[in-house]
């Protein structure tokens, strides 16, 4: 199997057939010898850096029901928050000191953001913050909706396309949400000039290791500039309560084939990965990953954003979680790097 994850390097190419075969290894030295290719395709491109992004959840409302996340909107149990456009504003002030040129901006769909409220918000930090780089994951938008951020000064958008199989994703989603319109938003954020992520979880209910083939060779088709995996995590308010968590092994498989079919990609070390393996954003930098986010959001919600639980990292200061982290990366053998760390040749 090795010569055919040196063809995958060197061509970025790979058969469904070949990809599956490595998804379904069972030997670990095969499993060293593809992360270690990983990270020396990813160290091609970025030298050893690893990118500090400052994360922002600014509103857990969501108006979709996901059957897997723990803000949908059918959890009447969790606690709900908004974060104004000053505490926005303060998030990004306190990350800036910190040395952050890269804030990223998640939330729910919440319609009580309108997009002169995104716009504002988002002209606001490039106005205060011109070197820094804006990113925003807020779900699926009209066209125009993207049009009017981009124009704002929004350059990058995360959206996971979650799968790329549309029975799977109707099994993950509410009747109401669709994956056409999902791949349509995808496909207009690329069109309008966004720097775009894509992304999955791995180990979601009822996907197969041929649904994760489908995956691969999407993100080998579109070539997103980031790509977000990490394992699925239940939530003990969703109808998947009761479902396993994804393994790390085969999160850390697919990192690092992404890293070898879309070489520039700027790829997290999650914390979700973290979450189930203590040294989990380690092992992510070592199977090809090279960013990670640090919590810049408010301690009194942190908490509260609990799209999967026992979510590591929400009790600490700022600070003292970037000096933890840099520690990490450092003796993982990668430089932390907190510029706005653009996707390679963009």
């Amino acid at each position: 199997m090795k010569n055919i994850i040196e063809k995958i390097k060197k061509t970025r190419l790979a058969t469904g057939e070949e990809l599956l075969m490595l998804l379904k290894n069972t030997d670990g030295e095969i499993d060293e010898y593809l992360f270690s290719c990983a990270r020396e395709v990813c160290r091609e491109n970025y030298n050893g850096k690893v990118y500090l992004r400052g994360l922002i959840e600014f509103t857990n409302y969501c108006k979709n029901d996901c059957l897997y996340c723990g803000i949908r909107r059918s959890n009447k149990n969790a606690k709900r928050y908004r974060l104004g456009h000053e505490e926005i504003l303060e998030c990004c002030k306190n990350g800036y000191s910190l040395g952050f040129r890269t804030f990223v901006l998640q939330g729910g769909e919440d319609g009580f953001y309108s997009d002169d409220m995104i716009c504002e918000i988002v002209s606001s930090i490039k106005k205060e913050y011109p070197d820094c780089a804006v990113t925003l994951s807020i779900g699926e938008k009209p066209r125009e909706s993207y049009e009017r951020y981009f124009n704002s000064g929004a350059d990058r958008y995360l959206l996971r396309h979650e799968t790329a199989n549309k029975e799977h994703y109707s099994k993950l989603h509410p009747p109401e949400m669709s994956f056409d319109n999902r791949m349509r938003c995808l496909k207009d954020l690329k069109e309008i000039g966004f720097q775009v992520g894509a992304g999955l979880m791995v180990g979601s209910p009822f996907q197969t290791a041929e649904n994760l083939v489908e995956d691969l060779l999407f993100l080998a088709d579109f070539q997103p500039d980031m790509i977000g995996i990490g394992p699925f995590i239940p939530h003990g308010e969703t109808p998947f309560a009761g479902f396993e968590s994804g393994k790390v092994r085969d999160t850390l498989a697919m990192v690092a084939l992404s890293r070898l079919l879309v070489p520039k990609a700027l790829i997290p070390a999650t914390t979700a990965l973290g979450t189930i393996h203590p040294k989990g954003r380690e092992m992510g930098l070592n199977a090809g990953a090279n960013v990670v986010m640090p919590n810049l959001s408010p301690l009194g919600v942190r908490k509260l954003y609990d799209l999967y639980e026992n979510k590591i990292c929400t009790g600490e200061e700022a600070a003292e979680c970037l000096a933890c982290i840099k520690g990490r990366i450092a003796s993982a053998g990668f430089e932390a790097d907190m510029s706005r760390g653009d996707r390679c040749g963009f």
